[in-house]
């Protein structure tokens, strides 16, 4: 058992008979009364997300995890399919461990967190950014760059994202995968 002194982003734990990962941290020590450890954390069994504020020194339960690295295979009515390149093992998961799906291209490199004691996966992570092309969107006219105005866009995995208006159909942009929000437009 740990306390609350070891929370940081990324850290998985076991609390209220569910795993949870920490998304975001603050100590706080206000001016009166005790210390406290305010969170933002992500269930990985269920997806959800919840405000949770823990007093100093508080103990908590640290579940030990793995990444491995996988290729995104395809996806089916059983849910999506992986497989490990060093071992050629291919594992399913269901929808409820991914985070923006839509943006997975086939032969994709990701890394799954296992609960390294059970041997069982909790969540997918894609990288942080993904390129991709742009393969519909309304024509650009000269002269919007200047805007925050944006405009929706099909992407080459199918999925719409809202993009400048100054983005033309067959350019590459950069893609937050977090949010599946356009970053930049990338020169090729």
């Amino acid at each position: 058992m740990a306390n609350t002194s070891e929370i940081r982003n990324g850290l998985c734990i076991r609390h209220n008979h569910d795993v949870w990962i920490i998304k975001e941290f603050q100590h706080v020590k206000p001016g009166k009364g005790a210390a406290f450890v305010r969170t933002k954390m992500k269930s990985l069994t269920h997806g959800r997300v919840v405000d949770n504020t823990f007093p100093s020194g508080h103990k908590i339960d640290i579940i030990r995890v793995e990444r491995r690295k996988y290729q995104y295979l395809y996806k089916d009515d059983m849910g999506y399919h992986f497989m490990n390149t060093e071992t050629y093992e291919q594992i399913r998961l269901g929808t409820e461990l991914l985070d923006n799906p839509q943006l997975l291209r086939e032969s994709d490199m990701v890394e799954i967190l296992f609960d390294a004691q059970e041997e069982v996966p909790l969540q997918m992570e894609m990288p942080q950014y993904v390129n991709m092309r742009i393969t519909y969107t309304e024509p650009g006219v000269k002269g919007d760059t200047a805007t925050n105005t944006t405009k929706p866009a099909t992407i080459e995995t199918g999925a719409e994202i809202r993009v400048p208006l100054f983005v033309n159909e067959g350019d590459m942009v950069k893609i937050d995968t977090r949010t599946a929000t356009y970053v930049e437009r990338v020169k090729e």
